[in-house]
């Protein structure tokens, strides 16, 4: 079944077939028409993914289309899992120009300086909008890479002023594969940057719902190449994590780590560094970066819908009702929603709101890698004489 919405510049559709040439066929009915002029898309990584790359080429043979695989999807209708989402952008309204990364461990500011200057130039031509304040980027990278921090902080620095949001692509919770697409075909160990100008009003932003506590643990070891804690505060790191929590360390679990992130404070802000798992050693791994010396806090959850909805209210309030929502959406949140029985809740915000996007292995704000947040870019509409 696809669900679809139309509104101003974009299209929005959802198949749950699980057969790749039927579900690239719903997509492509639910979004060809004369103007498109890109598709982006987040897909279930149960897909046989050579077969999805090829049924998408061959359905949008004359339309460029980047996207990657997901840890569950949000479609027009919700929260899915096992389906496909996708974006259709009117050219009329969006200059969209991408870039892949395929050598995410040797990539420096040389590399990204180009790269951007060049995704911009393309835009510029397309002479849709002024680049300064009608564009941002969006980085679909690698969930499983361990270098987001490093290519994130060189693209950054190469963007300069223009705001820049992200997501890390998911297999499901399975953590063993991840993949980004760009120019028909599935990569590993790579990151597709979106460069998006367009003459619609947006706001890149990120949320979370976690609260400082006062317990603060310092990393005395890790291995920051493998993103593992070996010991806090001299004790070996699961030993102290499980009395923080209150439990033994045999207790220790994915449900537990959602509800008791770490985060690390930059600049008065508190950055959430999710705990991945538990290792026989007695390390823990994380998601993001850690190494020697840094403080690590302890956060406490608020009410997740309470936030989402207090989020959705200021964009709102500041670019008036969204015509969409693209949103990277840690898939650590929805395991909490799913633990407190409130995923149909959050779903039925999502939809109000026109939010499409996916469940992240982490997440991305202005080079910032982090986790545990709902972070994005929200579309407003033209004013109603400067409409296509």
């Amino acid at each position: 079944m696809t669900t679809y919405q139309v509104k101003q510049g974009v299209t929005t559709a959802a198949s749950q077939q699980t057969n790749p040439c039927r579900a690239a066929e719903e997509l492509a009915g639910a979004l060809r028409h004369e103007h498109l002029g890109f598709v982006l898309f987040f897909c279930s990584a149960e897909y046989d993914l050579d077969a999805l790359a090829e049924a998408l080429e061959s359905s949008f043979p004359t339309t460029p289309l980047s996207g990657c695989t997901t840890a569950g999807e949000i479609t027009p209708e919700g929260y899915d899992r096992g389906s496909i989402v996708a974006i259709g952008f009117d050219r009329r309204l969006f200059a969209i120009e991408t870039a892949l990364i395929d050598d995410l461990d040797h990539f420096e500011l040389a590399d990204a300086q180009p790269l951007v200057d060049t995704l911009l130039e393309r835009c510029r031509q397309q002479a849709i909008a002024p680049i300064n304040e009608h564009s941002f980027a969006l980085t679909l990278l690698d969930g499983l890479s361990s270098r987001e921090e490093q290519v994130l902080a060189t693209l950054d620095a190469a963007l300069g002023r223009i705001p820049s949001f992200g997501g890390s692509a998911g297999d499901d919770n399975h953590l063993s594969h991840t993949h980004v697409y760009t120019a028909g075909r599935f990569y590993t160990r790579a990151a597709v940057v979106v460069m998006i100008n367009t003459r619609l009003p947006f706001e890149v932003f990120s949320t979370h719902h976690l609260i400082p506590l006062a317990h603060k643990l310092v990393v005395t070891e890790a291995d920051r190449e493998q993103r593992r804690v070996i010991e806090l505060n001299g004790l070996p790191a699961a030993q102290v994590y499980a009395e923080l929590v209150g439990i033994i360390p045999e207790q220790l679990s994915a449900a537990i780590f959602a509800r008791h992130p770490l985060a690390v404070r930059i600049g008065g802000q508190h950055y959430v560094r999710s705990i991945q798992g538990v290792n026989s050693d007695g390390s823990l791994s994380f998601y993001c970066a850690v190494e020697n010396g840094i403080v690590l806090t302890a956060m406490q959850p608020t009410p997740l819908l309470d936030d989402l909805k207090v989020m959705l209210a200021g964009v709102s309030a500041r670019l008036g009702t969204p015509s969409m929502i693209i949103g990277c959406d840690c898939f650590l949140r929805r395991m909490e929603l799913e633990a407190l029985q409130q995923l149909d809740q959050a779903s039925q915000l999502l939809r109000q709101a026109g939010v499409v996007g996916f469940n992240t292995y982490g997440e991305q704000h202005h080079g910032m890698h982090v986790n545990q947040t709902f972070t994005g870019v929200a579309f407003g509409s033209l004013p109603a004489n400067d409409n296509h």
